[in-house]
This record gives structure tokens, sequence and C-alpha cells, in this order.
């Protein structure tokens, strides 16, 4: 009659079928014993005593290279047993009653334990290779046999320093690997089998078992070649406990010696040659009945059905658990069969409304499963719109690509053959409408990343369960690609009427805009405060010579001193006497008005009235020039007065400016020249001044300025050129924010808002179709194959949770 123990035992067998057979793995971490030891250290010898026959290979190396699982079944002796005839002239014949299994081979029985080795031979070189190499998959074996009791054992490689012949290098860190993967299953019990002879300090078996059970509460110690130990030593403090203890004990065995191996000496002589070992020797005859082969069979049985019995309701516990995960993994494929043409209508109508649903929810950012990893969907396009767009607008010059000869040819050529009394307004619209154009292209690439960031929302859009029909979920991406490609059009060409309708017609009257008065004031100011700084600059620069100067010379710096102080002297005078010329020069060139009213600062600075006649008042002389520089351009009241003075007279001035450019000395020119009667440009000019500057200098037809002589800029021409270039600057500073705001919002209307209220319609009028239904619900191969392991994993473990509740 069989015990509670072995019905735990047949039960856990069971499970380990079951599961070895659907699953190929131990996924429970079900109770078993794993044998653990050193090459050579006995452990084939330990697991053939247990069993009674001579059953695994043996040779020099690594012998055993896969997993052995082997399960020993008890079972009972038949009345009449009936042996075989080989039985008696082969020591590894069994009876009738003893048989082993292997699951590479079922309904197959193998009396012959000479061919069980050779079976392993066999199927280890299969699967390992003939390379002396190790596999993680297991072999699978049963002994059924009345001489055995109930027990589960997994015998795995020994442990080996040194790789030898064709073995591969690292073979020591793959058999610890393996080892490891093993015992560290908190359901494992390891059986550490150590040699006697050996020093137990250098065991590597117990070395690997206190890694993983440091308080040794699952460890059972096996010491063998007890008899080979030298002569007046034993290992009895070993075997009792007091050098390194287990929880669960040591048991000293003693294995068949290679003669009797290769003697063949039946298991029954070995088995009896140990217990009188036991018995007679002087130092372990007190525990002889806690040492041998049968001790250590029954302790193992015993020690594992009581761990069955601990472990039992956690395994029970973690079979709810799989298969709770497993009802859910199988329920995310959906069924598998579909009935009428109205059940497999509203499964794709269903599919349509959470495919156009989850679309709209990932560019809203509702979606369920919003990435924390980087930004998508709505997001996305809300950092193109202001980042990488508005970073692209702002990263324009308005201004980089027109230089300044550039700037001077538009405005002669605005002029035509007449001269010009102020700068064209015809220049400005000339330059300013191809630096417009320049925000298309960020423009027309701000709308191309948001349909790829859409096309890319579109096939992320997928679920576990659209996944099972790769064609209805191919044909929603694509009807929805072809609705954003259709409105791609529209968008990208309204983009381009945006800036179109900028060209069309530039505002200078827009608030925004600088203007040409507060244009000019910039301009002037800032060639005032460059040629402070420029003076200042030459300043430092000359007290540092002078500095240097009286560091080297040492004693003889006077003279040097006195010189650069009179060179001083004499400039400032020269430069006073000059600025006093050019601006009674700019003052007669003046209309009366101007003169009693904008150039009062600088008749008085002229007279001596209010500052010494030797020095000129700096402040007085910034404050006239741009008066006069405003006046020169536009007139008193701005550029709508009249350049006429009461008088009717044309300002000389300009009179020399529309005769001839190079004829009109320069401001820079007027400072520096000599006290004399500065004469008018008219008077000046020589008989043959007009095809010397004009005809002999044009230049050929097409021709760069830049490149053919053209003299350089007078400080009108100048002055022309900055002008412009702020003029354009504020106006296209004005364009460029409109476009910034205009273009996402064009690009959401047409674009984005458009394709989310029309995706859910375009979807049912492309698909919903009774003809297509067969083919848009086509499985995938894949997702059939999951379905079906799913199916059959749940199975298993239902199966498993009913062999458990038979004996819980």
């Amino acid at each position: 009659m069989a015990t509670l123990g072995d019905d735990l035992l047949g039960t856990v067998n069971k499970l380990q079928d079951l599961v070895f057979n659907t699953i190929g793995n131990d996924s429970l971490d079900l109770p078993q014993i794993v044998v653990v030891g050193s090459q050579s250290a006995g452990k084939s010898s330990v697991l053939e005593n247990i069993v009674g026959r001579d059953f695994l290979p043996r040779g020099s190396g690594i012998v055993t290279r896969r997993p052995l699982i082997l399960q020993l079944i008890n079972v009972p002796q038949s009345e009449a047993e009936d042996t075989l005839d080989a039985g008696y002239r082969n020591p590894t014949a069994a009876s009738r009653d003893e048989w082993a299994e292997f699951h590479h081979i079922p309904n197959r029985r193998f009396t012959d334990f000479g061919d069980v080795k050779r079976e392993i031979e066999n199927e280890t070189a299969r699967v390992a290779g003939s390379n002396k190499g190790i596999n993680r998959q297991p072999i699978n074996l049963k002994i059924y046999s009345p001489h055995v009791l109930n027990l589960t054992l997994v015998d795995l490689p020994g442990l080996t320093k040194v790789p030898i012949g064709d073995q591969p290098t690292d073979i020591e860190k793959q058999t610890r690997n393996l080892i490891s993967e093993y015992i560290a299953k908190p359901n494992s019990i390891v059986l550490a089998v150590s040699p006697a002879n050996v020093d137990i300090v250098n065991s590597e078996a117990l070395k690997l078992a206190r890694h993983v059970d440091p308080l040794g509460r699952r460890t059972i110690g096996v010491l063998t070649k007890v008899d080979l130990m030298d002569h007046g030593t034993n290992a009895l403090d070993i075997l009792s406990g007091r050098v390194y203890p287990l929880k669960l004990g040591w048991i000293g065995v003693v294995n068949r010696s290679q003669q009797d191996i290769q003697g063949n000496k039946p298991m029954e002589e070995a088995l009896k040659s140990e217990s009188e070992f036991f018995r007679h020797h002087p130092a372990y005859r007190n525990i002889a009945t806690r040492c041998g082969t049968k001790f250590l069979a029954k302790t193992l049985n015993t020690t594992l059905m009581a761990h069955i019995r601990d472990r039992l309701p956690d395994i029970k516990a973690r079979l709810n658990t799989l298969m709770g995960q497993t009802q859910q993994e199988l329920a995310s494929y959906g069924d598998m069969h579909f009935h009428g043409k109205e059940h497999r209508g509203s499964l794709i109508l269903q599919l349509m409304t959470r495919f156009a649903t989850s679309f709209i929810s990932s560019i809203d950012g509702t979606s369920t499963e919003i990435s924390t990893k980087e930004l998508c969907g709505g997001a996305r396009i809300y950092y193109i719109f202001n980042s990488v767009f508005g970073s692209a607008l702002e990263s324009i010059d308005p201004t980089s690509n027109l230089s300044a000869l550039d700037i001077r040819t538009a405005i002669r050529n605005s002029t035509g053959p007449r001269p010009s009394l102020f700068v064209p307004e015809m220049a400005f619209d000339l330059l300013v409408k191809p630096q417009i154009k320049m925000l298309e292209i960020p423009s027309q690439r701000c709308v191309e990343l948001v349909y790829e960031e859409l096309i890319k929302i579109c096939h992320t859009c997928g679920s576990t369960e659209l996944s099972r029909f790769p064609r209805l979920q191919g044909k929603l991406i694509e009807v929805v690609s072809d609705l954003l490609r259709e409105r791609l059009g529209p968008a990208s060409q309204y983009v381009e009427s945006l800036i179109s309708i900028q060209r069309a017609y530039i505002n200078t009257n827009h608030p925004n805009f600088l203007g040409a008065a507060a244009a000019m004031s910039n301009v002037v100011t800032n060639k005032q405060e460059r040629e402070r700084k420029r003076l200042l600059q030459e300043e430092r620069e000359r007290r540092e010579r002078r500095r240097m100067k009286e560091l080297g010379t040492n004693g003889t710096d006077t003279p040097i001193e006195e010189e650069e102080e009179t060179s001083t002297v004499t400039e400032h005078k020269h430069d006073s006497a000059a600025i006093r010329k050019h601006a009674k020069g700019s003052i007669r060139s003046m209309s009366p008005a101007i003169r009693e009213n904008g150039a009062g600062g600088i008749s008085s600075a002229l007279n001596g009235r209010g500052t010494s006649p030797s020095r000129f008042n700096q402040q007085q002389s910034v404050a006239t020039a741009k008066d006069s520089f405003l006046n020169y351009f536009f007139g008193k009241d701005g550029p709508g007065a009249s350049s006429f003075n009461p008088q009717g007279n044309l300002p000389h001035a300009n009179i020399g400016r529309h005769v001839s450019q190079m004829s009109e000395p320069t401001f820079s020119q007027s400072i520096r020249t000599v006290e004399k009667p500065l004469r008018s440009p008219i008077q000046s000019m020589k008989p043959d001044d007009d095809y010397a500057m004009g005809l002999a200098k044009a230049p050929p037809f097409g021709a760069d300025f830049g490149t053919t002589g053209e003299p350089a800029l007078t400080d009108r021409e100048a002055m022309e050129t900055e002008l412009i270039r702020a003029l354009i600057s504020s106006y296209f500073n004005i364009v460029r924010e409109s476009i910034a705001d205009q273009v996402p919002k064009a690009i959401m209307h047409l674009l984005v808002n458009h394709c989310k209220d029309v995706v859910q319609n375009r979807l049912v009028s492309e698909l919903y179709k009774e003809t297509m239904f067969e083919e848009l619900l086509y499985e995938d191969d894949g997702v059939k194959k999951e379905r079906e392991k799913c199916e059959k994993l749940l199975q298993t473990y239902r199966e498993a949770a009913k062999i458990i509740g038979e004996v819980i």
C-alpha cells in the first residue's frame, strides 16, 4: 500500500512529466534533489549505488555533459518473477520488473541497462556535440524497479578547472553557470558530493552550495572514498558535523573501486562490502547505521517527501498565478472562430473604431499608452512648431546675403536714368521681397515634419488584438496615410500663399515698422558710436606705446614724450580746423531756415561762444552732425519735406551727388582738408570729367561691380546702404513674426484637425464592405501558433492543478 509520501512524490513526478513534456522547462520550480560535485568526486557511483544498476557512462574528462533528470519509481515485484536469461550473464541486465524509459524515445522500454548507458552517450553527443562541451537541454530518464525508493535526482556535469582536448576555453564558467541555475531554485535540495581523501576546505561542491544556501538548510553532504583515506586518519569529525555543520547532515559512502567496475563486480556484493566496512571500522562502527548507500537513499526519500509536503502549497499558489497570466495572454489573442457576416462585420467596426480613437488620442495627448522615453504624438507636433520651426525662423539673417555693393546696385537700378534726390523707395521693395522668400523653406519643412509625425502616429496605433489581422492593420494604415497625403497638398499650397501674400504688398505703414526717419537716426547714432570707440581705442594704443617706450628708454623718454605731445597738439588743431570748415560748408549748403534753426549749435561753436576757440565741443558736433545728415537726405521735416530752399536752388550737396559720384568730397575727407575755401563740385569739374568719371569707368553690361574696379562706397552711399539694411531688417522681423504665428495655425486647420475629424468616416467608407471581410480577418500564422501554444499551456496548468488538488 502506497504511503502519503509516495503519493506526494508521484504527484510531483506527474507534474514534472506534464510540465517537461508540454513546456520544456521547470516553470513551477518543482522539488528535486540536485547532485553537485567535482570531476571524479564519485557522483556517478553514488547514483548507481542508489539505483543498484550500472547505467551511467564513464571515462576520462567530462562524461556527464547534459543535465540528467533521473526519476526513480518503485514498482511492486511480481509474484512469479521470470528473469531474463541475459540477467545471469550480464550484470547490466534486469529482470522483467525492472526497466528504463527515455522521454525522447516514448513507448520503448530498456530492459538492458547497457543499452541505457549507450543511449545516454548517443543522446548527449547528438545535442551537445562530440567536442566534450556541455549543453543545458536535459535528458529525462525514468527507472522503474522494485528495489528503489521513490526519488527525483538531477545529475549535473562535474566541476572542472582545465579544458581538455577540444573543450571550450570557458568550460569552467559554463559548468558553474549551469550548476548555479539549478541549485539556486528555492525548492531544490543540494546533494553536495565531496571526496574524503581531499581536504574539505577545497570542496567546490560545498563552495557552490554555500553561495545559494549560506545557512545550510537545504544541503545534504555526501562524503565519498572514505575507505581511501590515509592510515591513521578518519572523517568522523566531518560526518558528525563538527567541521562543516549542515542541517540535513553528512552521510559517508564507499563506492566501487575502478578495479571492481572493470571486473564487473555485482552491485549486491559492492553494497554488502560497503556495509561491512562501516560496521567493522573502529572509527565508524558507532555510526555505521547512519552511513552507507542504503541509509543515503532512505534519507533522500524522507527529506524529499518532507520538502514536497512543505512546498506543495506554494506550488499550488504559483500554479494559480501562472494560470491567470496565461488566461489573460490567451484573451489578448481573441476568439479564433468567427460565425456569420454580422459577427465579422461588428469585429471589423470595433477594430476600426479603436484604431481611429487611438490615432486621435495620440494627437490630443489622452492616450493611455503615452511614452515616457521620448516626445510623441501631439507633444511632438508642438515641439516642431515651437522649437524646430521657431528656431529655423530665428536663425535667418535678413541681410546676410546682401553685400553693400548689391544694395548700391539696387539703389542705382531703381532710379533709372534719372538722378534721385532721396533714397529711392523702389530699391527697398526690390530688396525686401527676395528676403521674405527665404521664409518659405522652413515653413514648408514645418509642414513636412508634421506630416511625417502623423504618419508615425498612424503606424503606432496598432494593438495586440489588431496585430492578429495583419491585412486589416495594413489597410487601416494605408487609408489613413492616403488621407494625410491628400491633405498635405492643400496645407503646403496655403503656406506658400502666405509667403506670396506677404511679398505682394509691402506695408510700410505698419505700426511696428521702423520708418525712414528712425532708421536714419539709428544709422547716424551707430556710426558716431563706432567713431567714438575707434578714437578711444587709438588713444589707448597711443598711451600704451608711450608707456612701453618710457619703460624701455630708461631716462631718454623726455624728448619722445615732448615729441608725441607736440604731435598730439598739432593733430588736435588740424582736426578742429577741418571740422569747422566742414561744418561751414554744410551750413552754406542748407536752406536759410535750417541754417537759422538747425545749425545754431554749429555757428555758435564756430564763433567761439561758450567755448574755447582752440577746441570744438564734441557733444554739439554730434548733435549737429546728426541733424545735418537727416536734413541732407529728407529735409528738416522728414522724408516728405521739399529738398529745395526758399530761393528755389538745389542744395550744393545734392547737385554734386547727381552730377558725379566722385566729385563730391566725403565726410572724412572734409575733416582732413586744410583751411581753404570749398569749391562747388560743378566749378571744380574739368571738361573731360564727364567722360572720365562716367563712361570711362562704367562697368560692362551684366558685370559685377565688386570685380570690375568699381570705386569704393562714398559716405553718402555707405549711409544709404546702412539705411536700406536697417529698413529691410525691421520689415523682415514683422513678416517673420506673422509667419511664425500663421503657419502653425494653417497646418493645424488644414492637416491635423481635418484628418482627426474625418478619419473615422474615411475608414468606414473605404473598408466596411462585405466582400472584404474574409480578406481583412485573415490571421497571421505566428499569432495562430502563439494562441495554440497558450491554449496548450493553460490546459497543462489546469491538469497540474487537478493533480495537486488530489493530495491537498
